[in-house]
């Protein structure tokens, strides 16, 4: 992984990614009052058919060093992502705001989509695997997410981006060798 400190040029030291990895493991729960400025949004944004950007708000999960979302085929991002898979999820902590780029890959694996279903619902969401074993299921979900079966996708970041929000500053740039 190489790293490349943006506030060089201010006086600012090189974000460490090790601190913001054990910060994302700590979790950025989505229920109000749980980050900041009051709760976290992940903000999944990929590209559309003409090149131009779809931002949208995501119910992402940090997990084992990658994030992870989910949503319906038929929506416009889960529709952009079939077509092009590159795409860029950010998130706002106390500590710094993060923008992580990468490609989307479908998990199609039933195990995978167990664990993942297993942690949305440790989170506070009811997720469990649908009849398929290979998507998710729900009572409810985000109107965005579209009607279930949601398919779960994890990023392999090539590159993220934080800066950081308290003292003593600083942002920094990593570029990641293998894909997250």
């Amino acid at each position: 992984m190489g790293s490349k400190n943006l506030g060089d040029m201010y006086g600012l030291p090189l974000i460490d990614w090790q601190s913001v990895e054990a910060r994302l493991d700590r979790g950025v729960g989505q229920a109000p009052g749980a980050g900041g400025p009051d709760r976290h949004t992940c903000w999944l944004a990929t590209v559309n058919r003409d090149g131009s950007p779809h931002v949208t708000g995501v119910g992402a999960l940090w997990f084992d060093g990658a994030f992870w979302f989910e949503t319906g085929e038929g929506t416009r991002k889960g529709t952009n992502l079939a077509r092009d898979p590159r795409c860029t999820l950010s998130v706002a902590t106390h500590e710094f705001d993060l923008v992580v780029e990468g490609e989307a890959t479908k998990v199609t694996d039933p195990v995978q989509v167990a664990i993942m279903a297993g942690q949305w619902s440790a989170a506070g969401w009811p997720a469990r695997v649908d009849a398929s074993g290979i998507a998710l299921t729900a009572d409810y979900s985000a109107p965005s997410a579209g009607p279930p079966p949601w398919t779960v996708y994890r990023i392999a970041a090539r590159q993220a981006t934080a800066v950081a929000t308290v003292a003593p500053g600083g942002a920094t740039r990593w570029r990641f060798t293998e894909g997250g």
